[in-house]
């Protein structure tokens, strides 16, 4: 069993700053790809970022793209998202993923374990 727990989340005015961090448990994590995912009330969970298992290669949401940076730590067993320029629209829980097949995906189901999700608000 993984346990992943996010971190970083709080109140940020509109085009400030915030990084998340997920810690994950385990001794596997340079295996999982990992994923972050937001949902905003009254939304459906949506992709945000990936990266794969050695950190190479990272996708993003067109919505962040350019404002949000996902990076990994293997030696901490660590996820980041660092968000910049943020938006009132960014607003929303923000869970961390890992996938244990080590492929990644943009699709939430492919994830295998998650976080209990950090709150980011934007005020305008």
């Amino acid at each position: 069993q993984v346990q992943l727990v996010e971190s970083g989340g709080g109140l940020v005015q509109a085009g400030g700053s915030l990084r998340l961090s997920c810690a994950a448990s385990g001794r596997a994590f340079s295996t999982y790809a990992m994923g972050w995912f937001r949902q905003a009330p009254g939304k459906e969970r949506e992709f945000v970022a990936r990266i794969a298992t050695n950190g190479r290669n990272t996708y993003y949401a067109d919505s962040v793209k350019g404002r949000f940076t996902i990076s990994r730590d293997n030696a901490k067993d660590t996820v980041y998202l660092q968000m910049n320029s943020l938006k009132p629209e960014d607003t929303a829980v923000y869970y961390c993923a890992a996938d244990a097949s080590g492929y990644g995906s943009a699709w939430s189901l492919a994830y295998d374990y998650w976080g209990h999700g950090t709150q980011v608000t934007v005020s305008s």
